[in-house]
């Protein structure tokens, strides 16, 4: 799937193409790097497995936003499922814009490309995670509709909890 903008292209990953995995994990390590993304590099035994894991995994999407050609943006997503809907679910699990870009609705363009491909796959809702302390990112996805998830204001938002197994 191809979509463009006057100056915006959303492109979906092929991960059989070197060139488009070469965009993505380029874009991913400098996330990686930026402390809303740990501050880290990823393991370079990581990154050289990457394709080949995304490849295989077929409710693995990925996306690049390209600005006059050169990748400005990309958003790794897994598919899952809601019991309660009984459909599809989209979770947005890393999202980065570049640096320079920021502040341009390159977000919003990357985030509209999202939300029409998980209508394709008969989603019912997208999800995400975000840092509190990225108020930048927030403001973008409450722009975009998003909003924090709880069943019962009474019981409070859901927390995203994550435990190391290996």
């Amino acid at each position: 799937m191809t979509k463009m903008n006057n100056t915006l292209t959303f492109v979906k990953v092929d991960y059989s193409k070197q060139i488009h995995m070469a965009h993505l994990l380029t874009l991913l390590q400098l996330y990686a790097k930026d402390p809303m993304g740990g501050g880290e590099a990823i393991s370079e035994h990581v990154m050289q497995s990457l394709p080949h894991a995304l490849a295989t995994r077929s409710y693995m999407h990925s996306f690049l936003v390209f600005k006059d050609e050169q990748p400005v943006a990309f958003a790794n997503c897994i598919e899952s499922f809601s019991t309660f809907a009984g459909k599809g679910v989209m979770n947005i699990h890393d999202f980065a814009v570049n640096s320079d870009q920021r502040g341009q609705d390159v977000s919003q363009f990357l985030l509209k490309g999202i939300q029409e491909v998980a209508l394709l796959l008969g989603c019912s809702k997208l999800t995400l995670e975000v840092l509190q302390g990225n108020k930048s990112a927030i403001r973008a996805y409450e722009k975009s509709g998003f909003s924090a998830y709880q069943l019962n204001p009474e019981l409070g938002n859901a927390m995203f909890w994550q435990k190391y197994i290996t």
